[in-house]
């Protein structure tokens, strides 16, 4: 039978126990839902499974907001607390910290109560008697605190640019508390961060992995408990510093020749197998050189086919450019001109979604042979729109500016006129599919 499904009354029903950890949030005990799909009109439960996972996922975005409510709520009257004790001129200490001090410090306190009027006052009182518990802070609640405490780091991503964003830093979380337990933030020690770059060196060197996806997560880690450190003001040591994996090689892609990609990518039928939408965002990247979630994300009104000369704008549109210099004007020649004449609007069907038109293409590509090695992937087209470009002599600030790159320069004026850059793209021997017009015939430059 299906996870936390069971029939009742001729229904299947979602049941689920409570988990130890969220008893003390929520009370019921165990959950009871309908699925409101009745048994006889699905035997097997997978239809009745289908909504019970949605439910499932319900409650467990239901458990973990109540956590960081608790969380939240604990932390406030903590800090509400110390900052109360500072405006009334005392540090805050908590109360087994005031039974240390000697009598006449500890009557200090109690005669400001008195003397502020604020003897029956429970926030006063609390501050200056130091009965609010500094809030435990679990290694296994480290990435929801550091979200929580740093919302402007994810201010303007999109769906899919927050799921990355949290995917890579829940899991070093979750690989960390599994292999030294869960603790306070605050028993962490060095001891434990050597642990950890161990083990990934353990991981790079059986080939399980590399030392660039070694040193992303310690630095994650790293980053996370420094920030927190400062924030919660727990006062403790780098437990990463100094600790980075060796061997670490940036990777780059293979372009396609030119040749290979009219004669074998852009051949009849090469494509057939896939989409028209995927189809049509490789005619896009081959003369434009966007980046997939620069291609996918186009809209109307960043398509401009009436213009004199054809262009796109690369724009935020709900998400983060990868950098400032992203943002830019790209004249649309050969492929991608007559790519977007078929899709005036972009392609709604992989908006926000390239990590899995990307997966869709290297899939189709790899198994339909045409990758020529396993270094070329789809993201090689950029590539090769950038060789083509160097081959036409274009300045390198015209291949700077329409292949968004970072240059590290102040940035000034509007970059190249689209004059400039269609000459650019007219001259690069652009590949095109069969019945797509030479570029040169569908830019009209002044």
């Amino acid at each position: 039978m299906p996870d936390f499904l069971t029939r009742r009354n001729g229904t299947w029903h979602f049941v689920r126990r409570v988990p130890n950890e969220f008893r003390a949030l929520d009370p019921r005990g165990i959950v009871k839902h309908t699925t409101k799909i009745r048994i006889a009109s699905d035997r097997n439960g997978r239809r009745a499974a289908r909504v019970a996972g949605k439910l499932n996922e319900a409650l467990e975005a239901y458990w973990q907001e109540l956590a960081e409510r608790h969380a939240l709520r604990e932390y406030n009257g903590y800090e509400a607390a110390r900052r109360q004790a500072r405006t009334l001129g005392f540090d805050y200490l908590e109360n087994t910290q005031l039974l240390m001090l000697p009598a006449e410090r500890r009557l200090e306190r109690l005669e400001a109560l008195v003397l502020n009027g604020m003897a029956n006052d429970a926030g006063a009182r609390a501050a200056l008697l130091g009965t609010e518990k500094r809030p435990p802070f679990m290694l296994s609640k480290l990435f929801m605190e550091y979200e929580a405490a740093t919302k402007d780091e994810t201010k303007g991503f999109s769906p899919s640019q927050l799921r990355v964003w949290r995917n890579g830093r829940e899991r070093a979380v979750k690989e960390f508390v599994k292999l030294i337990g869960d603790k306070p933030v605050t028993e962490v020690t060095v001891d434990d961060g050597i642990d950890y770059c161990e083990w990934w060196r353990e991981r790079v060197v059986s080939g399980e992995t590399n030392a660039k996806t070694g040193n992303k997560a310690i630095g994650q880690l790293s980053r996370m408990l420094k920030e927190m450190n400062i924030r919660r003001r727990l006062n403790l040591p780098d437990v990463f510093k100094g600790l980075r994996l060796k061997g670490e090689v940036e990777k780059s892609r293979s372009p396609f020749e030119a040749e290979f990609i009219q004669k074998r990518l852009l051949a009849p039928g090469a494509l057939a197998g896939l989409n028209e939408e995927a189809q049509l965002v490789l005619w896009v990247v081959a003369d434009t050189g966007l980046r997939l979630s620069e291609a996918v994300n186009l809209q109307r009104h960043s398509i401009h086919l009436d213009a004199p000369i054809p262009y796109v704008e690369v724009l935020p549109d709900g998400r983060r450019l990868k950098t400032e210099d992203s943002r830019r004007e790209i004249p649309l020649v050969g492929t991608a001109l007559a790519a977007l004449k078929r899709r005036p609007d972009g392609f709604p069907r992989y908006r926000d979604k390239a990590s899995s038109l990307s997966a869709v293409v290297n899939n189709y590509l790899d198994t339909h042979g045409l990758r020529p090695t396993k270094d070329h992937t789809v993201y090689s087209l950029r590539h090769s729109f950038k060789d083509r470009l160097v081959a036409a002599e274009a300045p390198d600030s015209l291949i700077d500016s329409l292949m968004g790159h970072r240059t590290g320069k102040p940035k000034y004026g509007k970059g190249p006129p689209l004059e400039l850059s269609s000459s650019s793209c007219c001259r690069s021997p652009s590949p095109r599919p069969p019945g797509c017009r030479r570029p040169e015939a569908d830019v009209r430059v002044p």
